[in-house]
């Protein structure tokens, strides 16, 4: 891993609104913040789905040899990423799948990774998303 460059955020989700709008969010709230993130969302020709070959790309652009934190919306992405770790060739290395509720994890990794956590620690704060209460 490469000290001091941020962990990569990749946001997975079946649809390329939504991606867009999770990244778009946890920038926003983390004052632009200084982590890469990149929205996976969809598939190539722009339905609902997921898609391997969006999903590495977006490892590949946030990639800054710190790791790549990937959070997921839905069951088949679960399902996508973990056959891309899978394989071992098409994900960084140091690329994880973080489980989070993707609201919320993204938005804790994305704050956690900005203010230059490692790895570890990104994804230790999108877990603890899991323990938000609403009430």
């Amino acid at each position: 891993m490469s000290a001091g460059q941020p962990v990569g955020i990749v946001l997975v989700s079946h649809s390329a609104a939504l991606a867009t709008a999770v990244a778009d969010l946890a920038r926003g709230l983390a004052g632009g913040g200084a982590a890469p993130v990149a929205a996976a969302g969809g598939t190539e020709d722009g339905g609902l789905g997921t898609s391997s070959e969006l999903i590495s790309a977006a490892a590949a652009e946030v990639d800054r040899g710190a790791g790549v934190a990937l959070l997921v919306d839905l069951g088949s992405a679960v399902l996508t990423v973990k056959a891309l770790l899978a394989e071992g060739e098409e994900l960084p290395e140091g690329a994880r799948l973080v489980d989070a509720p993707f609201v919320e994890g993204a938005v804790a990794a994305y704050v956690t990774a900005s203010a230059g956590g490692d790895l570890d620690a990104v994804v230790a704060a999108a877990a603890e998303a899991y323990q938000y209460r609403k009430e």
